[in-house]
């Protein structure tokens, strides 16, 4: 099928080929936009993104990167001082204590280095298949499959990708029609296109590139 011939009414099958296409070359820079410089950065900088913006995170782990160097680092310090590091994260109780529990079992049983498969990964307080996601595909290079945040599950269902609502059921339809080689940049990319124009109060389809195949489109 030609690009011309597709509409929203096509099978998501035939039209998201398209989708991915397009949308990649719209952001063709997309990538993660938390600062990191090495696994256990990735790991902290993800769990204190929940519930929080990029931007503001990115200003706590300027200092806090300073501060927490390693995994015992975050193991010396009264957990009240981890939490008056984080505070304007939001959630800083919950995630002082994941932070604190993940570092705990990475000293214990991973002897100080985050783990890199998906099944360890996922042994660690305060990380599912969101955050593994994030940590292999960028600190270890490792695509297991595609990190399912806010941005990506809204984007997805619009797009008629799934019709889940439960992150790792949308995360196996998203893996069923997109490429593996494309698993780990789409990610960012559907981000981006989450914040640029398919935001969630009111999506700028007029301005969308694929508004054509999208079922949700406003126009």
């Amino acid at each position: 099928m030609s690009a011309q011939k597709l509409t929203r009414d096509d099978p998501i099958e035939a039209r998201a080929p398209e989708i991915v296409r397009i949308l990649s070359e719209t952001y063709p820079d997309a990538k993660v936009a938390l600062n990191f410089s090495n696994a256990l950065e990735m790991l902290v900088a993800t769990i204190l993104s929940a519930q929080s913006t990029d931007v503001n995170v990115n200003k706590v782990t300027e200092t806090l990167f300073e501060k927490y160097r390693t995994a015992e680092d975050y193991l010396r310090v009264p957990e009240d001082e981890l939490k008056a590091d984080i505070k304007s994260t939001g959630f800083f109780n919950q995630k002082a204590t994941a932070i604190r529990e993940a570092c705990r079992r990475i000293v214990e049983v991973y002897d100080g280095k985050v783990p890199d498969t998906m099944e360890d990964l996922l042994t660690l307080r305060g990380v599912a298949r969101k955050t593994a996601n994030i940590v292999l595909g960028n600190a270890y290079g490792k695509v297991e499959g595609i990190a399912v945040d806010t941005h990506v599950k809204r984007v997805s269902n619009r797009l008629g990708f799934t019709t889940q609502s439960d992150p790792d059921k949308i995360e196996q339809d998203l893996m069923h029609l997109i490429p593996r080689e494309r698993w780990f940049n789409f990610t960012y990319v559907l981000i981006d296109h989450g914040r640029a124009l398919c935001i969630a109060r009111r999506p700028l389809c007029e301005q969308c590139p694929v508004n054509y195949l999208c079922p949700a489109s406003l126009v």
